[in-house]
């Protein structure tokens, strides 16, 4: 099969996305969970905060490295397999989490669940595209990206709340079941989707020599660099306005999560109408806009929780859009291959705001910095995206251009 759906397939293509979502919010709450449980791993296992820290560090450094590998090795498999093996790595390994009695074990145990969610996530955006076709790509991705988004509302609490009643094994023992659940829907319910087979591994990673893929991996690596530089220093940033007070810093992690789900639904709806780079353009001029006016809002906790509400939006406006714009670009059997790409880059963005933000803390007088310094990568991410308007086609485009050359070719 190509990678273009049958029709028949395009016409359930929400409900089939619906599951894909679930899969990623399993996915998005084992990556944010771990950070609330860190305390009682800690103590549990008799290790320094600084090592359990490490837990999180390896899954995202996995996710990142791993995404595009595995998305080519098994560039041959069907959709389904594929999809279901990431969600078993991804319960497997925390099971293995939740039974560990030693620390190295527990840190190997995170490796094999990153390898997991890596080869989940992709793949699942991929499907998404595929199931609903070329006119409802935007929206597929957009419902996949939302359930992650989701786990940072809901999932995330829930399984620290699950947590502190009942043990951290507990929690992990919640998202396992989710993900076998999910796995055993998508074995059920999925079609075996396979993308072109005839494709080689050098034209599989032929989107790597694409100045278009690497544009758009620029602008995924530079937003989000933006964008979780205030997230991850959150604390520390709005310090003033929540008087170090958490019930109040979880409201505005909460204020955040909302919107940003929203934002993630609107905008792939807005990406399928206005055309991806253009709401990407919109929405990362809208960061830098919101975070420097967040510069008067550090001491008024209910401004800064109306900016929240704005940032969250914008924020989460961008992957999307950006997982629509790089699997327009990808060759048969590529599609998994470029979405790993863009949410392996977006890991790294993550990982390098973290970095940054250490950096600004230590050698500046004020977390206020952060502000101004996550609003320059910003615009920085909307310019490269600005400009690369003159070499990339919309799918529109290129669709037109390949119905004119079906049309104009002589009859064999």
């Amino acid at each position: 099969m190509s990678d273009e759906p049958k029709t028949h397939l395009s016409q359930d293509w929400r409900p089939r996305t619906a599951i894909l979502a679930l899969g990623a919010f399993a996915v998005g709450t084992d990556g944010y969970v771990i950070v609330g449980l860190l305390p009682e791993i800690g103590s549990t296992l008799h290790v320094s905060s600084a090592a359990t820290g490490q837990l999180v560090s390896v899954f995202a450094l996995v996710y990142a490295l791993l995404s595009p590998v595995l998305a080519t090795v098994t560039g041959r498999w069907s959709r389904r397999r594929t999809l279901v093996t990431g969600l078993v790595l991804l319960g497997v390994g925390n099971a293995v989490t939740a039974l560990a009695g030693s620390y190295a074990l527990v840190l190997a145990s995170r490796v094999l669940a990153g390898a997991g969610a890596a080869l989940f996530a992709a793949n699942a955006v991929a499907t998404a595209s595929l199931l609903a076709g070329e006119e409802r790509r935007g929206s597929a991705i957009s419902m996949v990206t939302a359930g992650s988004t989701l786990s940072l509302v809901l999932g995330a609490p829930l399984g620290t709340l699950i947590g502190k009643q009942w043990g951290w094994q507990a929690a992990i023992w919640f998202i396992t079941v989710i993900a076998a659940v999910i796995a055993v829907a998508i074995a059920a319910l999925l079609p075996p989707i396979k993308v072109d087979q005839t494709a080689s591994l050098r034209e599989r990673m032929a989107p790597l020599g694409d100045p278009r893929v690497l544009k758009v991996l620029a602008v995924t690596l530079l937003a989000f660099v933006g964008v979780f530089l205030p997230f991850t220093y959150m604390s520390k940033v709005f310090e003033l306005a929540t008087g170090g007070d958490q019930s109040k810093l979880a409201a505005l992690l909460m204020i955040f999560g909302i919107f940003a789900t929203a934002g993630n639904l609107i905008s792939g709806r807005l990406a399928d109408r206005f055309g991806p780079r253009v709401v990407v353009i919109a929405a990362t001029s809208g960061i830098a806009i919101v975070f420097l006016v967040m510069l008067t809002a550090r001491a008024d906790f209910a401004l800064a929780a109306v900016l929240h509400a704005l940032s969250g939006f914008v924020c989460f406006s961008v992957i999307g859009p950006q997982q629509h714009r790089i699997t327009a670009y990808a060759p048969a059997g590529g599609a998994p291959l470029v979405s790993a790409l863009n949410l392996s880059t977006a890991y790294l963005g993550n990982f390098s705001s973290s970095v940054i933000g250490a950096i600004i803390l230590s050698t500046t007088t004020s977390p206020a910095y952060i502000l101004p310094v996550a609003a320059g990568f910003a615009i920085a991410a909307s310019l490269v995206a600005w400009g690369s308007g003159r070499s990339e086609r919309s799918p529109a485009d290129d669709h037109s251009a390949r119905a004119a050359e079906t049309s104009t070719a002589p009859d064999a």
